[in-house]
């Protein structure tokens, strides 16, 4: 992990609970002040990363009315949609296959993009994409936004109209150091701490296997942007070695303090374990009523009323009729 010691991972993007808080509050506070000036809060992005707030509302009426009825996500509810979105991540990243890396960076992206700003300002969707776009570019596992647009049936233009924000609000840091390759490396320094033979390896392999599962959960919470990815590869190889009685984990634990004359001490280690086992516990999916309730709130802040989704839902479907219509009359007898 000497990489990571030097890196600007650490030293600008591991945070403390207190202050990824107070990061999350100023990003929901803007948009409300934002909603109460605007009465949206949708931003627009031009191609050269150049952003633009809509419009305040000159109509003192037409202020009132659209305060009256447009209220602004809570944190709680912003964090809702947060994990609705870095799922898909997961679901799109297994869909095309991607490499764990690539997953594991895109989440990040998404992660530190969403510290800047709040749900209510960016649509998710986007910034998700285009996340998944640039963890390949920077993974050295390029594809095309037309491929990857083509593959989920979105507009590729959007992804590359949202790069350039996202390079901006990742403050250009594209290195990210995810606790897959740290696994990896605790598990072969196993092999030779436990000299270990052929069956001893296979499991090792259920071990390694298991911490991996094990990550993937820990990446959908804070647990990312809180502890750095040694001490989550260890509490996922922890929790393995818990279900599969592999080997002596508190003796191995032991050895690397030892061993490497570490930053933390052991017992700090165990209270950060905890600390992240804990997360790992509490973190939930929303339901899908509760999610439903919160899109239509997140739609209404954006500036767009259930009312114009049903207009454009009645014209589609007018001109689907109507299509169908034609093609009956036109079908051969």
């Amino acid at each position: 992990m000497a990489d990571f010691l030097t890196s600007t991972h650490r030293a600008k993007w591991v945070f403390t609970p207190q202050h990824l808080v107070e990061k999350y509050k100023a990003a929901n506070q803007r948009a409300r002040q934002v909603l109460e000036k605007c009465g949206a809060t949708l931003m627009e992005i031009d191609a050269d990363g150049s952003l633009s707030y809509p419009e305040p509302q000159t109509s003192a009426k037409a202020n009132a009315e659209k305060h009256s009825r447009t209220k602004p996500l809570s944190i709680d509810e912003e964090q809702c949609i947060r994990v609705f979105f870095e799922n898909k991540i997961q679901e799109v990243c297994k869909s095309f296959h991607f490499p764990h890396k690539i997953q594991a960076t895109a989440l990040i992206y998404f992660k530190r993009f969403f510290l800047q700003w709040s749900v209510m300002e960016h649509q998710p969707k986007n910034i998700m994409l285009t996340c998944i776009y640039a963890a390949c570019k920077i993974e050295e596992n390029h594809v095309s936004a037309e491929e990857l647009g083509k593959g989920i049936q979105q507009d590729h233009h959007m992804i590359l109209n949202n790069e350039m924000i996202i390079y901006q609000s990742l403050e250009f840091d594209l290195i990210v150091y995810a606790p897959y390759r740290s696994v990896e490396g605790f598990i072969n320094d196993m092999q030779e701490f436990f000299n270990a033979d052929d069956d001893f390896l296979q499991m090792l392999k259920t071990l390694q296997d298991t911490a991996r599962l094990e990550v993937d959960k820990m990446m959908l919470t804070d647990t990312p942007l809180l502890f750095p990815p040694g001490q989550l590869a260890l509490a996922a190889l922890h929790n393995s070695n818990a279900l599969h009685k592999v080997l002596d984990f508190d003796g191995y634990l032991s050895s690397i303090f030892s061993r490497q004359n570490p930053v933390h001490r052991e017992s700090e280690f165990i209270e950060s374990l905890n600390a992240i086992n804990s997360l790992v516990r509490k973190y939930k999916f929303p339901e899908r009523k509760e999610q439903n309730h919160i899109n239509r709130k997140l739609e209404s802040c954006w500036g767009l009323s259930s009312h114009d989704e049903s207009k454009k839902r009645e014209k589609k479907s007018k001109h689907k009729s109507k299509k169908n219509s034609n093609e009956t009359q036109n079908a051969p007898s």
